[in-house]
């Protein structure tokens, strides 16, 4: 089988790639915010997602709970779970891997 490879992203913090589009199980976005109070309104997915913070400070609401995540912090909403995240700092570096081969969202 001969790897596959993906055109590189527009910037390095910014970006995403569907699994399926290179013969991956996974779905990555590369999220760079730059403004408090940013990031996306709440939504599920039917799979698992995986944040891991590379840079800054993220409010994350995953289910009832709100968490104050710093770099270096993994965070996991199990598949169905209503989840939010907003920038706590004025930069923001993080990794969002979705357990699937293609993005699926139901926004809230």
């Amino acid at each position: 089988m001969k790897a596959k490879a993906h055109p590189p992203l527009s910037s390095a913090w910014r970006g995403e790639v569907e699994g399926r589009s290179i013969g991956s199980e996974v779905s990555i976005i590369f999220n760079a915010l730059a403004v408090c109070g940013e990031g996306p309104g709440l939504h599920r997915h039917p799979y698992a997602e995986t944040f891991i913070l590379r840079k800054g400070i993220v409010t994350f609401v995953i289910g009832a709970e709100v968490i104050e995540a710093r770099a270096g912090q993994i965070l996991v909403a199990p598949a169905g779970v209503a989840h939010s995240f907003r920038a706590k700092s004025e930069r923001v570096e993080m990794i969002d891997i979705h357990a699937s081969p293609r993005f699926v969202t139901e926004w809230l």
